[in-house]
């Protein structure tokens, strides 16, 4: 990307997206009649930030689901071992996806270096490509979502799912920080929603609040990877899916 990064820039507050009624009248997904489902994750939090309601909703109607978690997320911490905090994503990965109810889930982690996907794409594709057989729809991170890990794992997801025959859908994650209502970096035709319970809304609030290295302030002064402004996006009664 050329430039600025476009996720270090003030964003978007969430009452501008709240009062854009374009959000509201997305066409509505019905995720209750996918039988099967793989959910990619670059990082550990992106699969309950961007889908975590409809995973819930999945698990509570006994879909077939499973995770690839690409990286465990240790760059998150610049200064501290990537092993320690490789190892608490995970963990509060897990404690999260129970929050879900998601308790059956497979989960696949494939270890690859967290800021480094780009650079291991195709080799991404192959293996997503073998891990997502069987499935029915393939849900993973928006390739244009600005973040180097999320559009490498979109683009390899989608052409993954090309080859197989599968439905495939990505998520916005930081694509709500940069961007603004009626923004047209973004493809909006290709929008749809999933409204979410507010039982399920509930889970997903507090599957987020697993994920406490992200949410709190890290050493050397920095703030917290995900900050408040940030987690409100993914607070809402629906989720959004690209297709």
């Amino acid at each position: 990307m050329a430039g600025h990064n476009r996720i270090d820039r003030p964003g978007t507050a969430e009452d501008a997206w709240a009062s854009w009624p374009e959000l509201r009248r997305l066409p509505v997904a019905h995720p209750q009649a996918w039988q099967s489902v793989v959910v990619v994750a670059a990082h550990p939090d992106d699969e309950v930030l961007g889908v975590g309601g409809t995973m819930a909703m999945l698990a509570a109607g006994g879909a077939r689901l499973r995770l690839i978690a690409i990286t465990d997320g240790e760059a998150s911490h610049p200064g501290t071992d990537p092993a320690v905090i490789a190892r608490t994503r995970v963990d509060e990965s897990a404690d999260a996806l129970d929050r879900l109810g998601a308790r059956d889930i497979d989960v696949v982690r494939l270890g690859l270096p967290d800021t480094g996907l780009a650079a291991r794409e195709h080799e991404l594709s192959d293996i997503l490509g073998e891990q997502c057989a069987g499935f029915e729809v393939c849900l993973a991170p928006w390739e244009g979502d600005a973040h180097a890990d999320h559009e490498a794992a979109g683009r390899a997801a989608r052409r993954a799912a090309r080859r197989a025959g599968q439905n495939a859908m990505t998520y916005p994650v930081w694509m709500w920080h940069w961007a603004v209502p009626g923004d047209r970096r973004v493809p909006w035709r290709r929008a749809c929603r999933i409204a979410l319970p507010a039982e399920v809304a509930d889970r997903k609030r507090s599957a987020i609040d697993a994920f406490a290295s992200q949410l709190t302030d890290r050493e050397a002064g920095l703030g917290p990877v995900v900050p408040p402004d940030v987690v409100a996006h993914f607070t809402r009664s629906q989720e959004v899916l690209l297709r």
